[in-house]
């Protein structure tokens, strides 16, 4: 069995009340028993505060891998499967980021791939579905809008993943924003993406989000956890928390393809 945890908390511009909500969080899920624990995108630094007309002077803090900042959240992990978010340096580049780490060191890194119309400008793309190794099972990662693309988690799953950890900063409608949140239509959006990604590859997915505002955002939460068969076997709802669930991966995974194995009654010579 696995125990899983999926964050749903807001995060800031200031590093070090960030690194504080992050150590407070971890402590949280070790207390719970969590083996792996999933933070949402832009962890450290937060996420942009507009997405109508951003600029370079909106992006977070970038901090680059041997950053003692990232250091500090390998250690606080120790035996715990973390993943996080942030904004990554890598020369003049700037990358929405996420990481996969344990005590031991980095495990796994992915730079989002898909990206909406506000961050082409300032954040270069990843170019990359790979999924990797870890403690707990065979993993992948996605940033937010990479869920919207079926292809994104297919290849994660065709490359033996049977956790997809999909870190968000996911706010509701810019453009058509509802009165209540559970009315928006990003919010339906947001679930739909999550239980299709998971029943299509018939994997185990955990979808951590932001939680509050940064700027003109109000971010989604709606953090969970997704078996195999599309159903949410946990979720935060709007609010900040840890979804929790104990999930038995191979067996649930076993169970949802002894019947319809989807990955291997593709035809892909004829997409």
């Amino acid at each position: 069995m696995l125990r899983i945890g999926a964050v749903a908390a807001g995060f800031t511009r200031d590093l070090e009340f960030d690194l504080s909500r992050v150590e407070a969080l971890i402590r949280h899920g070790r207390r719970e028993e969590v083996q792996l624990l999933v933070l949402p995108d832009a962890a450290l630094g937060g996420y942009l505060t507009d997405l109508s007309s951003p600029s370079q002077d909106d992006l977070p803090p970038a901090l680059e891998l041997d950053d003692p900042l990232i250091a500090k959240v390998i250690a606080m992990a120790g035996e715990m499967v973390v993943c996080f978010g942030f904004c990554e340096a890598d020369g003049p580049h700037r990358y929405n980021t996420a990481l996969c780490v344990t005590g031991d060191g980095i495990l796994g890194k992915h730079r989002k791939v898909h990206q909406p119309p506000a961050e082409r400008a300032i954040y270069a793309a990843g170019n990359e579905f790979a999924a990797f190794d870890t403690p707990v099972g065979r993993l992948g990662m996605m940033i937010d809008y990479d869920k919207t693309f079926p292809e994104a988690a297919r290849t994660l799953a065709v490359d033996g993943a049977d956790v997809i950890a999909c870190l968000s900063a996911w706010p509701t409608s810019i453009t058509n924003r509802a009165p209540r949140m559970n009315e928006d239509r990003q919010s339906r959006l947001f679930d739909l993406y999550d239980r299709s990604r998971a029943a299509e590859n018939q994997v185990v997915l955990v979808s951590s989000n932001l939680t509050g505002s940064i700027g003109g955002l109000r971010f989604l939460g709606q953090s969970k956890v997704v078996g195999p068969g599309g159903d949410i076997v946990a979720r935060t709802w709007s609010k900040a928390g840890i979804a929790i669930a104990e999930v038995d991966v191979r067996a649930d995974i076993e169970t949802a393809r002894r019947v319809l194995h989807h990955l291997d009654e593709r035809r892909p010579e004829v997409y």
